[in-house]
């Protein structure tokens, strides 16, 4: 085993006067410094995983360089200040070179010959310094920290920068495996809502098909077979939602769907039960890849069952929407969906999913503060509905395609159970890091 030290964080922090930066007067900024494009801030939003990443504000170049000494660059470290204690995250190397860090984060830049970036991303992420941080938080109104803070900040970390690297590049594998399979999933997702808003909503196949296109035309542009696109018609009628496919006729998501209401009681719930609350649930993502379980829980819950459709009611405008990897329980604050045949899956999962219905449930919702939807909201939904030939072939393109998902899903879930156990190990110095390649 390499040597470990003892040091903070200002001991290896650059030796550049900003090396250090951040706090409520450190940054002159404020909401209407904004504009549409420009040098990206960093603010709590973009905070949420490894790197720094997501949808940004901006401000001027010239208001960045009057910002100049709040200035976050590729490798340095930014923290959360105030807010989501705890949160850290990296500044990575693209597509921008340099960020404005806003009011409620810190920014270090690390002294490269003592510290590696990517191994402190991990240190200050694992167990001992995030109750390290909670401990040392100011509790004067908002909890908060400061410079001060996190420059007195102890660390314990291997003295060669090289064993810090080693270290860092083992659970980085981890991690990468992980944003793979997310990335993985979004494509996935993406393909699904192309075909259901080709099929469904734009009537691709019945416009081409109208317009006098050739079938081979078609089914090269639309990526069909030709059979598929037989089970088109090449016609529209009228009907109370405008024009449609002939022969398909106009329902609501109640003749599809219905709202199992399986409620259950916290003492009957094992604490090994997968738990979903609104919180485990991403925005406009139908892969939930997050939950935890029912140990602990202290009020009545819903069941749910594998495949099934969860849709959080409260602020609907959240668009929460996902497909159950598995059975187990959810907040009274999310709907159960559960299509009426399989054959039907793929239509009312795109359809719950979209944002013209999420935009729907927003509209009926109830509540100024904490508005909700209702089943009877959604199932009022008035849709068009196709022949079931074509909904078979859909749902079936999306079970398998939601096959890929959970798989993935899973993958990850393992991977990061695995790079949770070894965490503090690895940065405590108890487990070399070649006897983890070994």
């Amino acid at each position: 085993m390499s040597e470990w030290i003892e040091t903070t964080v200002g001991e290896i922090a650059a030796s550049s006067r900003n090396a250090l930066v951040g706090g409520p007067f450190g940054s002159n900024l404020v909401s209407k410094d904004y504009v549409d494009d420009g040098v990206p801030v960093i603010r709590g939003q973009n905070m949420g995983g490894r790197w720094v990443a997501g949808d940004f504000a901006y401000v001027s170049k010239e208001k960045a360089a009057a910002l100049s000494a709040n200035m976050a660059r590729p490798g340095d470290i930014v923290f959360t200040q105030r807010g989501t204690l705890g949160q850290v995250a990296l500044v990575p190397d693209s597509p921008y070179e340099k960020y404005v860090v806003s009011q409620s984060q810190m920014k270090l830049t690390v002294d490269p010959e003592k510290a590696d970036s990517l191994f402190l991303y991990y240190l200050f992420s694992s167990p001992t310094q995030q109750e390290y941080i909670r401990q040392n938080s100011i509790q004067v109104g908002v909890p908060h920290t400061n410079l001060g803070i996190l420059r007195d900040t102890p660390l314990c970390i291997p003295k060669e920068v090289d064993e810090q690297k080693a270290i860092a590049r083992y659970l980085g594998t981890l991690d990468d495996k992980i944003e793979l399979n997310r990335s993985m999933n979004e494509t996935l997702e993406a393909m699904a809502r192309a075909i259901f808003q080709s099929w469904f909503v734009d009537f691709d196949p019945v416009r081409a098909k109208a317009s006098g296109e050739s079938a081979e035309s078609i089914c090269q542009r639309l990526g069909l077979t030709p059979e598929l696109l037989a089970l088109f018609p090449d016609s529209f009628e009228d009907s109370e939602l405008g024009e449609i496919p002939t022969g398909w006729t106009v329902g609501t998501l109640g003749d599809l769907a219905s709202n199992p209401k399986r409620g259950i009681q916290p003492d009957k719930i094992s604490p090994t039960t997968p738990y979903i609350a609104l919180e485990h649930m991403p925005r406009r993502s139908i892969a939930l890849s997050d939950w935890g379980y029912g140990n602990g829980l202290e009020s009545n819950k819903f069941e749910f069952q594998k495949g099934e459709i969860l849709f959080g009611k409260l602020r609907p405008y959240f668009h929460k929407v996902g497909v159950a990897p598995l059975a187990g329980v959810c907040s009274t604050d999310i709907l159960v969906v559960a299509p009426k045949s399989e054959a039907w899956f793929g239509v009312v999962l795109g359809h719950i999913s979209s944002v013209a219905f999420v935009e729907h449930t927003n509209a009926g919702s109830t509540g100024t503060k904490m508005p909700r939807t209702s089943w009877k909201e959604m199932s009022a939904y008035r849709i068009p509905l196709p022949t079931s030939a074509i909904t078979e072939q859909y749902s079936a393109q999306i079970l398998t395609i939601l096959g890929l998902m959970n798989s993935a899903i899973f993958e990850s879930k393992s991977l990061g159970e695995m790079r949770d156990t070894l965490l503090p190990k690895l940065l405590s110095g108890d487990l070399p890091v070649h006897s983890t390649q070994a």
